[in-house]
């Protein structure tokens, strides 16, 4: 783990004009700076940056975040990574601390990413020597072009073709790296041997591992890079190095099955497709997705194997949905994959099929949970509830799980509020009724909302607040948590270091919303007084409550319904007026 006060040094240092620059020209309007969105088209800028509070926010599509976030989203790096990239530009080195839960993964050695490059060559260049793996490509549509931009190349069969190009065969690093099996007996041979081979690109543009492709009958049909120091498949995507761009500027990922489908797309002009690697779509390629892109298109075969793959998909896409994005799902038909279907239909068929065919993820799910039960029956139906509980619980979009809970709660012919009792989950519908009285209490969403932004523009303004201060209504939770998370470090967190926090929880959107109103903010603002004066505000509308309150209970009881300390409270609040 990297730590936070690493973090927040690190933001301070930077320059976020600087590091959003390296990417992407801007220019200076008023006190901030202003260009054309780099993750959606546009031909009027809406995209700004704010250099006095480190953040950028794009008007149009919402992007939003610190230097650290715009170097994931940009550039297509994990939080990791990304945190290394920047701090390597202005000379820090990452401190790390121990997780107690998390096993120790080998350390990556310098050398082994020059391992994995000179394997790529050395692969590229055999291709060109093998009329056999040529021809092969040929006969699959794979133009000359298409293969030189995704590394294609051609690994010979033989047992240790690579100490051709390794003169060090028998050393660990050909082994640590996958490239290289050792057998029981102590023998080392090549892992890949007669197969098409598939380079998979890191973040850094680094080669990380390699998925192989028979050219005959054999199996396994793809053989893939094992886990290693470099490559994680459960945390990376075929082609997303290359498929970047393209996914921005056409606002869509299309997740296909295999290597062969992401090439054959891309040749056809369909350059926004990725490919798991041999594993079922995981939370991670989701995250990872979802960070680059407002929607999410998985196309599987329709096959059996497909369609529990696609279910897959779902079941790990629940937890991290976001209302605002959308997932889909297209089933091509069982003689088709895109590879197929793209090299036989074109680009415009294939496309057009995305458009109108593919399913929405409520869609998909609720039509999956029908076909599993009979709605015509009270078993039916209540074998539809079990089905959905662990789907819909595990839900965390408001919007999305709202919607979803009450057609299924329709389904089974039963009340919204009654599906949430036998889930025993928290209604996302609040009923409308008074509360007891509390100290430091108020409502007003707009008073609440103005008290978000100053904290954001200083931070140090929270611990001016009342000590054990609360606060109900609109936008009420996302207060309270920004309170508590800068009252509990020793160091001032900034701006940016407070909106790097809230990414990707339930309170993000409460932040993005004030990050475009603080942009409006003249840099004359004066937050200070700003800022006193909503707490004032809010505390005589506490007052107010509360005297409402007891005034209801004197009607009702006259004044000995109160206890001695609620009599004192009242006359107190009666003196303030």
């Amino acid at each position: 783990m990297i730590p936070q006060s690493f973090i927040q040094e690190l933001l301070n240092r930077l320059d976020i004009v600087e590091v959003v620059e390296r990417y992407v020209p801007l220019k200076k309007a008023g006190a901030n700076y202003v260009a054309c969105c780099p993750f959606h088209n546009e031909k009027s800028p809406s995209f700004s940056v704010s250099p006095s509070k480190q953040f950028y926010h794009c008007f149009g599509c919402g992007a939003h975040g610190s230097a650290v976030n715009f170097v994931m989203e940009h550039v297509g790096l994990g939080f990791v990574d990304a945190v290394e990239e920047l701090a390597k530009s202005i000379g820090l080195e990452v401190p790390r601390e121990e997780r107690a839960d998390a096993a120790q993964r080998p350390r990556v050695e310098p050398d082994l990413f020059d391992v994995m490059q000179t394997a790529t060559r050395y692969y590229i260049e055999q291709l060109k020597q093998s009329p056999r793996a040529v021809e092969y490509l040929k006969t699959r549509g794979m133009s000359g072009e298409i293969a030189k931009r995704f590394g294609v190349g051609y690994a010979p069969d033989g047992w240790q073709s690579l100490a051709a190009v390794f003169p060090d065969y028998p050393s660990k690093s050909l082994t640590e790296v996958g490239l290289v099996i050792e057998s029981d007996g102590g023998k080392k041979y090549d892992r890949f041997r007669d197969r098409i081979m598939f380079p998979i690109v890191g973040g850094r543009g680094q080669v990380i591992g390699f998925g192989g492709r028979v050219l005959d009958k054999g199996e396994p049909k793809y053989l893939n890079s094992p886990e290693t120091p470099l490559f994680e498949k459960g945390r990376e995507l075929y082609g997303l190095f290359q498929a970047q761009k393209s996914i921005r500027a056409e606002g869509m990922a299309l997740v296909v099955e295999g290597y062969m489908d992401v090439v054959a797309l891309a040749q056809h002009g369909i350059e926004y497709a990725v490919a798991t690697l041999g594993t079922a779509t995981t939370p991670y390629h989701i995250q990872k997705l979802l960070r680059m892109t407002d929607q999410v298109v998985f196309c599987f075969d329709g096959d059996a194997a497909g369609r529990r793959a696609a279910w897959r998909a779902l079941e790990n896409a629940l937890p991290h949905l976001q209302d605002g994005k959308q997932l889909r799902f297209l089933f091509l038909s069982p003689e088709h994959d895109p590879d197929s279907y793209v090299r036989e239909f074109g680009k415009e068929a294939f496309e057009h099929l995305l458009g109108d065919e593919a399913l929405p993820l409520s869609g998909y799910l609720l039509r999956e949970l029908g076909s599993r039960v009979d709605l015509a029956t009270q078993e039916g139906r209540s074998a539809l509830l079990e089905y959905a509980k662990p789907l819909l619980v595990a839900i965390s979009a408001p919007s999305t799980a709202l919607l979803l809970r009450k057609e299924v709660a329709a389904l089974a012919g039963i009340a919204l509020d009654e599906l949430e009792a036998l889930y025993g989950i928290k209604s996302l519908v609040r009923p409308r009724r008074p509360t007891p009285a509390k100290a430091h209490r108020a409502a007003p969403s707009g008073g609440l909302n103005a008290l978000l932004r100053c904290l954001l523009i200083r931070p140090e303004l929270a611990h001016e607040l009342p000590e054990s201060w609360e606060v109900e209504g609109a936008g009420a939770e996302a207060v309270m948590a920004v309170v508590a998370y800068l009252g509990e470090h020793e160091f001032r967190p900034s701006t940016a270091a407070v909106i790097q926090r809230f990414q990707g929880t339930e309170h993000e959107s409460a932040l993005v919303a004030a990050e475009a109103d603080i942009l409006g903010w003249g840099e004359s603002f004066d937050v200070v007084a700003e800022f006193h004066g909503v707490l004032e505000k809010l505390r005589k509308d506490a007052r107010k409550q509360q005297l409402h309150e007891f005034h209801a209970r004197i009607r009702e009881a006259g004044l000995s319904g109160l206890s001695e300390q609620e009599r004192a409270l009242y006359l107190q609040l009666l003196q303030q007026g």
